[in-house]
């Protein structure tokens, strides 16, 4: 009943809280910014609804902690420790609102927050422990300072990243206080126990005006506050684990947040973005962008942190090997929500991928232009020139070949049975790869690569366009076609030709050829 009447207390104080922020903020207008690019709503808004849950909390915890004073004369928790985790939450809280309110760049912002991580650490709430690497070691200071700090930073900013839609980074924020709160009642941490159901009830209250429609936002100072309190609760809870399962219960609770703040740093870097520019590209954006509703979006993305909230609890029960299935069912529903969320960036790392792989066939494919250019070299006639485009192009990544000579008065080519002459008086000698009738029929496009020769040309046809070309097109235009230009002209040097015809190379000067 102890934890069921701070939650309580939270809830309600949380909710009135909130609305006489919410009424005092629209009368004059704190922290109602312009709407900006990547917003998803369309009006002025308050962005100070962390007032509320900072104070619902700061409140509640604090009588709790008189209260037991006064009955008892003690605590059975540390009071230092409660003491260390709300100043720093109350340093990053300050510092949300005050970029609420002014705009800070992100150099302050991250300054405050690495403070803040280093004065947990230095306080002893601290990353002991990362079995993932190091076993049942304990953390040097070179080691546990900087993990302390960057775990700090990932999930507050993880959290703030995620505010894009209403009620989304404060339902996240409320399955992921669950999780830590049964935690830490499981490994009987009474500290923690009394902040996470403190702050899971103040979540609530503030859902009541933040649910869509919204009518206060979180804004930094309270997604900021969150993330901080979360990232710390999550250490002073599990900060003596020495199992694999005291790393990644934290991370799976979080999963939602730090899935986000993932993936937006890996599409920045891959399209050469500022890695923390705005976009409007998280996880809740493309899947407005699918044709979800603003409402269905968010009950999914609660159904996501709910999902990953139950397996991370089910990683509980060490004498099983339940982390092994949690983490291989959770890397699965990765992948397959990735792909369908359909990002460029990954479709582009994909393709990539799939070019990596294929880079046998592409050296097999090039080493082909290469032998036929050497053979080309030696070709002093039409037929052989045929026999030699015929065996370079018969097995590669090109559909259908035409090679083209130009008409020339008084030359035999109408004795070559592999040409087709044409109406402008053209000879083509063509060939392609057989297909089924079927993979013809799926074919939606079809490009051409042409080069001019002289008296001629070689035109490359495909038509499925879906699959990367396994071809250095460089070599192609290039080497390969300095060798047929010259075996073609070495070819045609033994037909008569008026003297007005003249050849030319690409790039090279005027010759006329002898007659």
């Amino acid at each position: 009943m102890h934890y069921l009447g701070l939650f309580a207390a939270g809830t309600i104080l949380s909710a009135l809280l909130t609305r006489n922020v919410r009424n005092a903020a629209r009368k004059r207008l704190w922290g109602c910014t312009p709407v900006r690019d990547r917003d998803v709503h369309t009006s002025l808004m308050p962005r100070v609804g962390g007032i509320g849950v900072y104070l619902s909390v700061l409140i509640t915890v604090g009588a709790a902690l008189l209260l037991s004073q006064v009955e008892n004369g003690k605590t059975n928790f540390s009071v230092f420790q409660l003491l260390l985790i709300l100043g720093c939450g109350t340093v990053v809280f300050l510092l949300g609102l005050l970029d609420d309110l002014r705009n800070l760049s992100a150099f302050v912002k991250f300054s405050v927050q690495i403070l803040t991580g280093a004065l947990l650490y230095f306080g002893g709430v601290r990353i002991s422990f990362f079995p993932l690497l190091f076993g049942q070691q304990v953390l040097g200071v070179f080691i546990s300072l900087p993990l302390t700090v960057l775990w700090v930073l990932l999930i507050s900013n993880a959290f703030n990243l995620i505010d894009g839609l209403d009620g989304l980074s404060a339902g996240s924020a409320l399955f992921s206080t669950i999780v830590v709160f049964i935690v830490s009642l499981f490994n009987g941490n009474v500290l923690v126990s009394i902040l996470t159901a403190t702050l899971a009830g103040a979540l609530i209250g503030f859902l009541r005006y933040n649910f869509n429609p919204a009518t206060i936002f979180l804004g930094d100072c309270g997604s900021l506050f969150l993330g901080f309190m979360l990232s710390a609760l999550s250490i002073a809870g599990l900060q003596k684990g020495t199992t694999l399962v005291a790393v990644t219960i934290p991370l799976v609770a979080f999963g939602l947040p730090i899935l986000d703040t993932s993936l937006a740093v890996l599409r920045r870097f891959l399209s050469g973005r500022p890695l923390f520019s705005a976009d409007r590209n998280h996880i809740h954006h493309r899947l407005m962008q699918m044709g979800f509703s603003h409402r269905q979006v968010v009950i999914i993305l609660y159904g996501v942190s709910a999902t990953l909230g139950l397996l991370s609890l089910l990683m509980l029960d060490q004498g099983g090997n339940s982390v092994g299935v949690v983490l291989t069912v959770i890397a699965m529903g990765i992948i397959f929500g990735v792909q369908h969320l359909k990002y460029h960036e990954f479709l582009e790392l994909g393709r990539l991928a799939k070019q990596t792989i294929a880079k046998k066939d592409m050296i097999a494919n090039n080493l082909a232009l290469r032998q036929a250019a050497e053979q080309l070299q030696q070709a002093e006639d039409l037929t052989r020139i045929c026999e030699i485009l015929q065996a370079a192009f018969s097995a590669n990544e090109f559909d259908e070949l035409d090679f083209k000579v130009n008409q020339l008065l008084g030359s035999p080519l109408e004795t070559m049975g592999a040409f087709d002459e044409e109406a402008d008086g053209s000879w083509h000698f063509r060939c392609s790869r057989k297909k089924e009738a079927d993979a013809l029929s799926a074919f939606s496009s079809a490009w051409t690569i042409s080069m001019e020769l002289p008296n001629g040309s070689l035109s490359l046809c495909r038509q499925n366009g879906l699959e990367p070309l396994m071809l250095d097109i460089g070599l192609l235009t290039s080497e390969f076609q300095q060798s047929l230009a010259a075996a073609l002209e070495r070819s045609l040097r033994g037909i008569a030709v008026p003297e007005q015809v003249i050849m030319r190379l690409p790039g090279q000067a005027v010759e006329a050829l002898p007659s």
